[in-house]
């Protein structure tokens, strides 16, 4: 994964919330933008224990969307279950 390894430095040779916010408002679509926002915002409502169901209600989206966040915070290795058990404000 060649292409993602250069895709994941620049990221982490940015410097600050702004320049990640510049360099994805580059990057992305807002349509892009909107997906992984509402992709963040899942992940949060599951590790708050919101029943899946109710997320798919609220958000308009199908249960098979939320399983996949499911399936990540279930594993104990997750970078995305570590920053949000330590309170992420994201």
């Amino acid at each position: 994964m060649k292409k993602l390894d250069k895709f994941t430095e620049a990221l982490a040779n940015l410097n600050s919330e702004r320049e990640v916010e510049q360099f994805c408002s580059e990057l992305f679509s807002p349509k892009e933008l909107s997906d992984f926002s509402l992709r963040w915002q899942l992940l949060k409502e599951l590790h708050r224990g919101d029943p899946q169901r109710a997320i798919a209600e609220r958000h308009g989206i199908s249960l098979c969307k939320i399983t996949r966040g499911s399936k990540i915070l279930k594993s104990k290795d997750s970078i995305i279950l570590k920053m949000l058990n330590k309170g992420s404000k994201i």
